[in-house]
């Protein structure tokens, strides 16, 4: 139910996002793009550099940013499931006020809220989707998340699309139908049960034991389960500093970096800012508002196929193999599209983009999303997901969901300016990090498939580099399940 809910989330950003691209929504809210795309000596990189419309994108995510640091207290003192109906309320509000805008002002406001339950939303849900999985199919149980996040943008974009013909209402209903699916993650967090893990974390044994009865099923003998969550919290119990001064302390480096690197390197593929403004970025290579609108729906649809290509596998074959593949295959087709980029349409942007290497543009940038899907878009969810230790599991998330909204912000802000500036240039950089993230991923991230929460510490101490860091822990030490 969480995972799609997350699906939900995101055709409320995706909303935002294709409504942008539609005159009708432009012209009462953001005329001067409307005057730069109807100037006859256009840059074609050019044409969305508005400082208003980015500020209309990225507020979403730096209150999403405010909104993930405050949900990791939260999650603690009250649980997963309240901070997820949390969520579902800011949403609801957010998306109503989004519809019923009459200025930029308004927009902006309700484009807070939805960042609020962003925030909220992102914080709680991978960690519920990892501690309520069996540990063989935690990767894709967690993999829902972000499945049903590519549901959403496809969603999303196919509610633009007919929307985009109706010049009076049509970008309010596409923001409006966001209060359908805000009620329902408002209505479905009222009947899931919390964690086991924060149930005993808040000492509720019992309601623990009925969780995991019914996540397991009623037959399930869960106590061997219940007695291994109880070791793992009551040894986290005997600290007493808070987590997020915990986890900066040497022991819990390797997790800290992680909970920094992960999100910060999803973040730097380029992602976000490629299936925010697809249709933009498609106007821009050439293609027509309603075509724009379209490739941006086969872009999603693509990128939806590859992370159901990602829930068969990610348990079977592992996660790093996934994350090569998938690093290897953006890498060729960011170079690709920075390469006709520069050629045909130039550094000056002048040129407009012939129609046959517009498809070209469009089936590499699909290629890409569908390395993103299978790799960097469900993985880096899973792994902060299941690498922490429960004192400081919420912290650690909290960072992570901080991180990756926080890179969010920056990038939304300053993507279409660094378009217009960086021209093809924008691809190729975006290549490099890739690069970059490939290699640390190749060499500092230990394989967790298959290894049961409560076991995860042990798998680190055994890693060339990070066991270092954990040689001088005094925490008891199970043997890991085989």
């Amino acid at each position: 139910m969480m995972a799609v809910s997350a699906g939900f989330l995101w055709i409320m950003i995706g909303s935002s996002g294709g409504v942008t691209a539609m005159e009708s929504f432009l012209k009462p809210f953001f005329p001067g793009v409307l005057r730069k795309m109807a100037d006859a000596k256009q840059d074609e990189y050019c044409i969305f550099d508005s400082e208003v419309l980015t500020a209309f994108t990225s507020s979403l995510y730096i209150a999403g940013l405010a909104a993930s640091l405050v949900a990791g207290r939260f999650t603690k003192a009250v649980g997963r499931q309240t901070v997820m109906l949390l969520g579902g309320v800011a949403f609801l509000v957010g998306a109503a006020i989004n519809a019923a805008a009459m200025n930029i002002e308004m927009l902006i406001l309700g484009r807070i809220l939805l960042g609020v339950g962003v925030g909220f939303t992102n914080q709680a849900t991978p960690v519920y989707l990892a501690e309520t999985a069996p540990p063989k199919w935690r990767g894709v149980f967690t993999t829902g998340f972000q499945l049903f996040i590519a549901v959403g943008v496809v969603a999303a974009s196919l509610t633009n699309y007919g929307t985009s013909h109706n010049s009076t209402w049509g970008w309010r209903l596409s923001l409006g139908l966001a209060t359908a699916p805000a009620a329902i993650i408002l209505l479905g967090a009222l009947f899931i049960p919390d964690t086991p893990s924060s149930l005993v974390q808040r000492g509720k044994l019992d309601d623990a034991r009925a969780a995991l009865r019914r996540v397991r099923g009623p037959a399930a003998d869960v106590e061997a389960e219940l007695k291994d969550i109880e070791r793992s919290v009551e040894e986290s119990s005997k600290m007493e500093e808070g987590a997020f001064r915990r986890i900066v302390r040497r022991r819990y480096r390797p997790y800290l970096v992680m909970a920094v690197a992960i999100p910060l390197f999803q973040q730097l593929t380029g992602i976000i800012v490629i299936a925010f403004f697809s249709p933009v970025l498609f106007r821009t290579v050439g293609f027509g508002s309603d075509t724009a609108l379209m490739s941006a729906v086969i872009l999603g649809a693509v990128n939806l196929a590859s992370i159901i290509v990602s829930t068969f596998v990610v348990d079977r074959y592992g996660r790093k193999l996934l994350f090569m593949v998938g690093g290897v295959q953006m890498i060729l087709c960011q170079v690709s599209v920075a390469w006709i980029l520069g050629a045909k349409i130039g550094s000056d942007g002048q040129a407009a983009l012939p129609r046959g290497y517009a498809v070209a543009v469009l089936v590499l940038m699909c290629a890409y999303s569908a390395g993103f899907g299978w790799s960097w878009g469900p993985l880096s969810w899973i792994i902060p997901s299941e690498i922490f230790p429960v004192e400081i599991r919420s912290a650690g998330q909290s960072i992570s969901v901080a991180i990756n909204l926080g890179l969010t912000f920056v990038q939304t802000q300053t993507f279409l300016a660094m378009l217009c500036r960086f021209k093809q240039g924008t691809f190729a950089f975006y290549a490099a990090w890739v690069v970059v993230m490939t290699a640390f991923v190749a060499l500092l991230l230990p394989e967790t498939k298959g290894v049961p929460l409560e076991y995860m510490s042990e798998l680190w101490r055994r890693h060339w580099y990070w066991g270092r860091f954990l040689v001088d822990e005094r925490e008891h030490v199970a043997t890991p399940h085989p």
